[in-house]
């Protein structure tokens, strides 16, 4: 069964998963630099990581025009688009730890959330392909994310 699931995580990573995020807008979108939307996503860092990660995202001068704050979201899937867990904002002003969730931010500029690997019911999160998601103003991207366990002996592991 090891096998099969880690022989299943290379072949997956492989066809860059382009049968799975039927919810994407925006798979790997956002480190091309462009901006669409107002807003985008970068890369998350370090990738693979085990057991936490940053996820910066770029809020653009447009989306503050108005003087209205954009609301922001980030929620973590599974593969079967299932959602896992809430990042939490670092350096916002409601507090560094605060959930990621209808987020008021009043300015442009890059901010970042961080994920520790843990899912809702407290348990870290298996080794495997993720999906980040970041929701400003109702408009969502995506973008794909792995969990690398690696055991003592210097093997990576696949659960």
């Amino acid at each position: 069964m090891r096998r099969f699931l880690g022989v299943s995580f290379v072949l997956l990573s492989m066809i860059g998963f382009t049968s799975v995020p039927t919810f994407a807008q925006d798979v790997g979108g956002g480190s091309s630099g462009r901006q669409t939307s107002g807003f985008s996503l970068e890369q998350n860092y370090p990738n693979p990581f085990n057991p936490e990660t940053t996820i910066p995202f770029i809020l653009g001068d447009d989306l503050f025009v108005e003087g209205r704050p954009a609301v922001v979201s980030m929620r973590i899937f599974n593969l079967l688009q299932q959602p896992v867990a809430v990042p939490v904002a670092l350096r916002h002003s409601a507090g560094s730890g605060v959930a990621l969730a209808q987020l008021e931010y009043t300015a442009p500029g890059r901010y970042e959330a961080f994920w520790d690997g843990r899912v809702f019911s407290g348990a870290t999160a298996a080794s495997g392909a993720y999906f980040v998601q970041l929701t400003v103003n109702g408009v969502s991207k995506h973008m794909k994310m792995f969990v690398a366990k690696e055991e003592e002996d210097g093997d990576w592991v696949e659960e």
